[in-house]
């Protein structure tokens, strides 16, 4: 209570009336501890003096009160206790005056309209506490319905940690995320404004921690270790043990919202990274096996060691593919999951990529030219994606050293195992043309125009052509899957066979409508006379087609506001957009490393165009397709992978190709004739090394070429874009369901086990959905540990899309007249977060911690 109401209790008591022959009021206040002295001078009553008695002043008092001043009300305070009788020299005068008795306790309590008189000890002991009007502010804002010793103790501590609303666990988490544990404001708020032994009896009542000297460092170790202890198959280390809590469900759910939490996630790493070196807990898992700490992830040495010996066995050759693939999606859920993402992102594509290697080196033969190019498409361009998803990942890693092992063996598998393997037949293959560049029962990018574009133009309907410079298939195989996921409408990939030389000048010349395509002395290439380079000349060529139609440049129309783009494309009906990302990054020596950066970048460039065009211009076909694809390898050239053809006189030459009307024999090459792009008479040649070697031209940049026949450089994708704005439709993008699917509604156990079902595989519009899942009380304060659940299963089979997921609660008492909460939150949404929420009963006859 402030000096505010203090005096109006006492003005109250001045202003009573006078009984039995009284003349004024004489209010002794004797202040046992002197809490008041400091206030005394500021108490201006309006119907009463003020006289201050001391040990030395007694007879001054007594005459100003008998003799001097004998009308006055007056307020004798005294800044000590009622003295006793026989050394109370004003006795006679208080035995017919009033006493005014109370301190601040008293006053505090009956501020917060407490009646209980048990609970004043309580508030004395925090006095220097509520000395304070930040601090009292503070404590009753929390706005307490029912007070007991305890809800004190936690609301003070709590109010020193300045918390919104009081909680033990809060508490010990802002003590433990302050960077010396022992030194720190908050712990030196407690001890001088509050109880420090009050703090540990709780951590003990609660957690189960008991110490005769306690400290925050041990009670850290205590909850961490406990937690291991929780999710470890194998023995506890013996100098572990005595760390163990007693109520290790209590200490597990902590631990679990302390990790998990999203503003106290980074304070937790620091205080496992700094406990793990004192715990020395990389020691000890040399003695675990994998399996024995698979679950665990309370400190990131887990996943240190999971990645170590993940690399170790995929270096032995062992191939338990699937075991590793299981192991590193399992580790997503996991706390450290995030910080190590690029070196599991390693593995799991070094896994994608041998496991898949194993399966096409046992199976790979001489097939038809066709049936080589319907292989890839199915199952062969995966090893290329998991080459560029690799290397995306390894860039990414801080410590290289880690992996670099790892990423030979992937460079040796992919190189000398796939690509010179791949290229030898494929090349063998092409031999069974005789020169002519046409593979039977391929459409001809060439005839792109004719068979992919003129139907839009026969029917009336308005066409987008997008042509991605390099936009290889396998990468255009992943940007159809994400454009089918991130889209409302039908979406799907086929292929052709591309252009030789497959590059920019040759490719971009075919994907237009032509009668005619030349070849000049200076290998300039012409679309019916007009030269295709530049965006005016390739306009001009398409308006020679349809007078309604434009060509323009990706970083023009992404520039535009939605006006300038309506007007651009208003009235055109066929539109030739042209990105170039990949192949200008991947045709500079200086950039070529950075080529499959290139390719994500990519995806997102066309993602936003394709959302500009659909929301802005209201565009309903696009095409997406590209010139030419590369071959790109990040390991040093040798000798073996270039192709010595000398000087050849008028004739273009490149790193993998040349172009010459003489007739050459090189070594190590396949020629074909032009005439299938050029139409017959011509005499020029094209002459490439087989496979995916290079012919030895001076200069920087090899590692990253296009212009040659392997696959990777002549399978065209095309992407067929048709979007849907109808209301309802098969081409809505949702996500999966997930369903609780144990038949129970009641937890009889501090550890109980809740099964979970994907109900639909991922494919076309269904897509991932990731949950976040826990219990909660119906105030919404959780009382469970929380479990991921990342529903991303492509599978069939019941088995493979189900979830088993652990749950610990609190261990406390649980009222089975209330209702507890499941609740399932969809981390994506911003929102409205929670996707479920189920209603159960808590029903647990003995709380204990059995079961760990």
């Amino acid at each position: 209570m402030d000096l505010k109401q203090i005096k109006t209790l006492l003005e109250d008591t001045f202003n009573k009336e006078l009984t039995e022959g009284k003349k004024r009021h004489i209010v002794f206040w004797y202040d046992d501890d002197g809490e008041f002295k400091e206030d005394i001078d500021a108490l201006d009553l309006e119907n009463a003096k003020i006289l201050k008695l001391s040990q030395n002043n007694y007879f001054f008092v007594k005459y100003h009160l008998e003799k001097a001043d004998t009308e006055s009300n007056y307020l004798i305070y005294a800044p000590f206790g009622k003295p006793n009788p026989r050394e109370n020299y004003l006795l006679d005068i208080l035995k017919y005056s009033m006493e005014f008795s109370t301190d601040k306790a008293t006053f505090i309590m009956r501020d917060l309209n407490i009646s209980d008189d048990s609970l004043k000890s309580t508030f004395r002991k925090y006095i220097k506490f509520f000395n304070n009007k930040d601090r009292y502010k503070i404590f009753k804002g929390y706005e307490i319905e029912r007070y007991t010793e305890e809800i004190v103790d936690v609301a003070v501590l709590s109010a020193l940690c300045r918390l919104p609303y009081p909680d033990f666990d809060e508490v010990l988490r802002v003590l433990l995320m302050e960077e010396d544990l022992e030194n720190n404001k908050h712990l030196e708020a407690i001890e001088k404004f509050g109880n420090l032994d009050v703090l540990w009896k709780l951590a003990d009542k609660y957690y189960g921690y008991s110490d005769k000297e306690p400290t925050f460092e041990k009670l850290a170790i205590f909850m961490l270790v406990t937690n291991v202890a929780y999710c470890l198959r194998g023995e506890l280390p013996d100098t572990w043990r005595k760390y163990v809590s007693s109520r290790k469900a209590d200490c597990v759910v902590f631990l679990s919202n302390f990790m998990n939490h999203s503003l106290y996630s980074t304070a937790y790493d620091r205080l496992a990274n700094s406990m793990e070196g004192k715990l020395k807990v990389h020691e000890y898992i040399g003695n675990w096996e994998i399996e024995d700490y698979i679950n665990c992830d309370t400190f990131k040495a887990f996943d240190e060691a999971i990645i170590r010996k993940l690399k170790e066995q995929l270096l032995s050759d062992i191939g338990e593919f699937e075991r590793y693939r299981d192991i590193t999606q399992a580790r997503r859920t996991k706390h450290w999951y995030n910080f190590f993402k690029s070196e599991y992102e390693c593995i799991y594509w070094a896994i994608e990529l041998f496991d898949c290697w194993k399966d096409v080196s046992q199976n790979i033969r001489h097939y038809s030219p066709l049936e080589f190019t319907k292989r890839y498409a199915e199952q062969y361009y995966k090893l290329d994606t998991a080459y560029r998803k690799f290397y995306i990942s390894f860039d990414r890693l801080q410590n290289k050293e880690l992996l670099m092992e790892l990423k030979e063996k992937v460079e040796n598998t992919y190189v000398n195992g796939y690509l010179n393997i791949l290229s030898i037949k494929w090349s063998d293959s092409l031999e069974t043309l005789n020169g002519n560049w046409k593979i039977p029962g391929m459409v001809m990018q060439k005839d792109f125009y004719s068979t992919y574009i003129k139907p839009f133009e026969s029917r009336g309907e308005r066409v987008f052509v997008v042509i991605s410079d390099a936009l290889r298939y396998e990468a255009a195989r992943e940007f159809c899957d994400m454009l089918n996921k991130e889209r409302k409408g039908s979406c799907d990939i086929v292929f052709m066979q591309g252009s030789i030389p497959s590059s920019t000048n040759i490719g971009m010349a075919a994907l237009l409508p032509h009668k005619a395509i030349t070849i000049d002395e200076e290998y300039k290439v012409y679309v019916d006379g007009i030269s295709s380079e530049g965006t005016d000349n390739r306009n001009r060529i398409l308006n020679n087609y349809s007078q309604e139609s434009i060509a323009v440049q990706f970083m023009d129309v992404i520039d535009m506001k939605r006006d300038d783009m309506r007007k651009t494309f208003g009235g055109k009906e066929l539109i030739y957009i042209y990105h170039n990302t990949i192949d200008a990054r991947g045709d500079n020596s200086k950039t070529e490393r950075e080529v499959f950066d290139a390719v994500e970048e990519a995806f997102k460039e066309l993602m936003l165009l394709i959302n500009n065009l659909v929301n802005n211009v209201t565009a309903t076909n696009i095409i997406i397709t590209a010139d030419h694809g590369f071959i790109y390898k990040r390991g040093n050239l040798i000798e073996s992978d270039k192709v010595a053809k000398g000087s050849i006189e008028d004739a273009y030459e490149n790193r993998r190709f040349v172009l010459s009307t003489k007739t050459l024999e090189l070594d190590g090459t396949l020629t074909f004739d032009m005439e299938y792009l050029l139409g017959p008479g011509t005499n020029l040649k094209y002459i490439s090394p087989r496979g995916v070697n290079r012919f030895k031209v001076q200069g920087t940049g090899a590692n990253y070429v296009h212009g040659g026949t392997s696959l990777q450089e002549i399978l065209i994708p095309v992407i067929k874009f048709k979007n849907d704005r109808s209301k309802d439709s098969k081409n809505e993008v949702t996500k999966v369901d997930v369903k609780l699917t144990s038949i129970t509604r009641k937890i009889t156990n501090t550890i109980s086990y809740l099964e979970f079902f994907q109900t639909e595989k991922i494919e076309d519009k269904r897509v991932p959905l990731r949950l976040k899942v826990y219990f909660a009380d119906e105030d919404g304060n959780r009382i469970s540990n929380e479990n991921i659940i990342i529903a991303d299963s492509k599978s069939e089979t019941y088995e493979e899309r189900s979830f088993r997921e652990k749950f610990v609660l609190k261990n406390r008492k649980y009222d089975k007249t209330k209702k507890y909460y499941l609740i399932m939150e969809d981390e994506e949404e911003t929102v409205e977060k929670i996707y479920d929420k189920i209603p159960f009963i808590i029903d647990i006859a003995i709380s204990d911690d059995f079961g760990f």
